[in-house]
């Protein structure tokens, strides 16, 4: 169940630039998509080397050497944060061969970094480097390829991995996320970055999960690791930088308001969350506290992970508690204001009214937890999950 949308770019991206990058999580599928979907569509061979294997990652001690054998191929180098330096190489080749007549399809890589962690290596591609981002399992994905055998709930409740989401049961899914989230802390982050005790980073993660939706004091979580503000910084950082967690900013206009500036941390991954916080079943996750801010980050991911390019996400709060839970802004001067509501017959707050006039907000929409739309007082829309992503993608 790749995404079709990436799929479609990927194979436009190596037709039309010498490097491609997919980047994601771990155990999302960018191994099945650069393999089993690009390599049967290109006119061209394909070489893999996955930077895991010590075997492969040997054949690099002499890279120059060992990368000028792949001329009119395309080489995919999976796990490519394990060797940095690569990308100084990679751009000496590549304009090499662009010379040569080989203008596209040179390079395809796969990372667990996110790009700002890559770019700290590669700016030198600049003009021959396209990056894309391939997530987990999304809701409008999952109902576009099978609509009525989609489950709403199950994906919420369990997440977007693929590992887990599919597993024959909710033990063999909650155990999978379990070993996921120890395998992340004691084998994947060491590997990149600043060595960070595996125990305290868990511990760091897990009570992350209670500030989930929520701005977050960082010196009180410095202060209960007996760590400085600035180290528990650089452990959000990093698992920002591995796709686990999401920092959704508020807005910066022009405002005579006092707005609240920290931002708004997200896991990504519901999944993992309910793992952190020891929900092992979805009746456990109806009566526990989380419910709502859990059931918002699931929106939340869902809407940005569908959200076009040119469109800019944030969200809106004053000191006194006018807030929106996120503030859509494109094109000119479109700003929507969506409020999510876990709740099947949503009521909205005098805060949100109040911030939509605030903003000069164009459209108004709730985003709950039932399929059928419906006009509300004041011009606010009720819409399902799925009708709204359906409504961004078809903008």
């Amino acid at each position: 169940m790749i995404q079709r949308t990436l799929h479609e770019k990927l194979i436009q991206g190596l037709k039309s630039m010498p490097v491609v990058v997919i980047l994601g999580p771990r155990q999302v599928g960018k191994t099945t998509l650069a393999l089993e979907f690009v390599k049967p569509l290109l006119d061209k061979p394909v070489h893999y080397l996955d930077l895991e294997l010590d075997s492969d990652l040997a054949k690099l001690d002499d890279p120059e050497s060992y990368l000028r054998r792949f001329e009119n191929k395309l080489l995919v180098i999976d796990e490519v944060q394990r060797k940095p330096d690569l990308f100084r190489i990679i751009r000496g080749l590549v304009d090499i061969r662009k010379r040569a007549g080989e203008p596209a399809g040179h390079f395809l890589l796969l990372g667990s970094a996110s790009k700002e962690l890559l770019q700290q290596s590669s700016e030198t591609l600049a003009g021959r480097i396209r990056y894309l981002e391939l997530t987990t399992f999304t809701a409008y994905e999952l109902h576009k390829n099978d609509p009525e055998g989609f489950n709403l709930e199950k994906l919420w409740f369990r997440g977007g991995f693929p590992d887990s989401y599919l597993a024959e049961s909710e033990t063999n899914s909650q155990d999978w996320r379990r070993d996921f989230i120890s395998t992340y802390v004691e084998k994947d982050i060491p590997l990149f970055g600043p060595h960070v005790p595996a125990t305290r980073m868990k511990r760091f993660w897990s009570m992350l999960a209670h500030y989930h939706g929520q701005q977050v004091i960082l010196s009180e979580i410095a202060k209960s690791l007996e760590v400085s503000h600035t180290t528990i910084r650089t452990y959000l950082d990093i698992l920002q930088d591995f796709f686990m967690v999401r920092q959704v900013h508020p807005w910066a206009g022009n405002s005579k308001k006092r707005l609240i500036k920290t931002p708004k941390v997200y896991l990504r991954d519901p999944g993992l969350l309910h793992s952190l916080l020891n929900i092992s079943t979805f009746d456990q996750l109806l009566g526990h506290p989380v419910i709502g801010t859990s059931w918002e980050g699931f929106v939340m991911e869902n809407i940005l992970n569908q959200l076009p390019t040119d469109w800019t996400a944030s969200y809106y709060r004053t000191s006194n508690g006018t807030e929106i839970d996120l503030v859509l802004e494109f094109g000119l001067n479109e700003v929507w204001g969506i409020e999510i509501k876990r709740s099947s017959a949503p009521t909205i707050s005098s805060g949100f009214h109040r911030a939509c006039e605030d903003l000069g907000v164009t459209k108004k929409y709730v985003v709950y937890s039932g399929v059928e739309s419906f006009p509300m007082r004041s011009n606010i829309e009720a819409i399902g999950l799925i009708e709204f992503l359906r409504l961004i993608s078809a903008q």
